[in-house]
C-alpha cells in the first residue's frame, strides 16, 4: 500500500468501464494514493454513457469529449493515450491509474513504467494479459462489483480447488521460500511483496479471501504462526511450507 502522499492520475476509458464500480474504484485508488486528477473520456453526446453522467458531479471526475470521428476507429483511446503523456510530461505525478479492459493501453502503461512512475490498471478478467503484465498492479473489477453488489460476490474457493490451482500454489511457495530465514519461515508482510513482483494481476479477493493470509490458511499447504513483535506487543503472522 502506498503512502497518502502518493499522487495519482486517474484515467478512465468510459467505452471500456462500467458506472456501477466507481464507489469501489475510488477506494480501492485511495489504497495507493491520493487522486489528483481525475478525468472520463468518452462521446459524451452518445446514449451509452448515460449511466456515467450522472455519476461524474457526484465524485468530481472531468469528462473528456471524444467525438468518434471514424467508424471501427477508437479516437476515445488516442484522447486518453495524449493526455496521459502530457500529465506524464508535467512531472506532478508519482503513478498512473488507468481504467480499462483494453489492449491498446499496453504501450501506454510500459512507457509510464520506464519513467519511474507506478502504474495500477483495472479492468475485467478479459483484459488481454499483455495490458495486465505492463502495470505494475491489475485489479479486476469483477473484484470490485462484488463489494457494490451482495449477488456479484466471489465465492472463496475451498481448499482441494485451491491446491489443484498450479499456478497459485507455485507462486505461493516461490514467494515464501525467497522470502523465508533459515528455518523456512517467512513473514507474510515481505511473501506478499515477493508475490506483487511475480504477478501484477495477484489479488486474493480473485479466489474468494479478503487478505492474503486468509487465502494462505485455505490453501492447507503452509504452517502459520501468529508472533508478538515489539514493544507494543503487535501481532505479526509467519508462514512455513508443510514440505519444509
Amino acid at each position: 500500500m502506498e503512502n497518502i502522499t502518493t499522487k495519482l492520475a486517474v484515467l478512465i476509458d468510459a467505452d471500456n468501464a462500467q458506472p456501477n464500480i466507481i464507489d469501489s474504484l475510488l477506494v480501492e485508488v485511495a489504497n495507493y494514493g491520493l487522486a489528483s486528477v481525475k478525468r472520463i473520456y468518452g462521446d459524451w453526446t452518445a446514449p451509452g454513457l448515460k449511466g456515467w453522467k450522472e455519476v461524474l458531479l457526484q465524485y468530481s471526475i472531468q469528462p473528456i469529449q471524444q467525438f468518434a470521428y471514424t467508424k471501427g476507429k477508437n479516437a476515445t483511446d488516442s484522447a486518453m493515450i495524449i493526455d496521459a503523456m502530457d500529465l506524464l510530461y508535467t512531472g506532478n505525478f508519482d503513478g498512473f491509474c488507468i481504467v480499462s479492459s483494453d489492449s491498446d493501453f499496453t504501450k501506454l502503461a510500459s512507457r509510464i513504467r520506464e519513467s519511474g512512475l507506478l502504474v495500477y490498471g483495472f479492468g475485467e478478467k478479459k483484459t488481454p494479459s499483455a495490458f495486465v503484465s505492463a502495470c505494475d498492479k491489475f485489479i479486476y473489477t469483477e473484484v470490485l462489483r462484488a463489494k457494490n453488489n451482495e449477488s456479484e460476490a466471489i465465492a472463496k474457493k475451498p481448499s482441494k480447488e485451491l491446491k489443484q490451482d498450479t499456478k497459485l500454489v507455485s507462486l505461493l511457495r516461490n514467494a515464501v521460500e525467497a522470502s523465508s530465514d533459515e528455518s523456512g519461515w517467512a513473514q507474510l508482510g515481505p511473501v506478499g511483496s515477493n508475490i506483487a513482483k511475480q504477478s501484477s494481476e495477484f489479488d486474493p479477493r480473485n479466489y474468494g479471501y479478503d487478505k492474503l493470509g486468509e487465502l494462505v490458511i485455505a490453501t492447507k499447504l503452509f504452517e502459520v504462526e501468529e508472533r508478538q513483535t515489539g514493544t507494543t506487543n503487535s501481532k505479526v503472522l509467519y508462514v512455513r511450507d508443510k514440505r519444509s
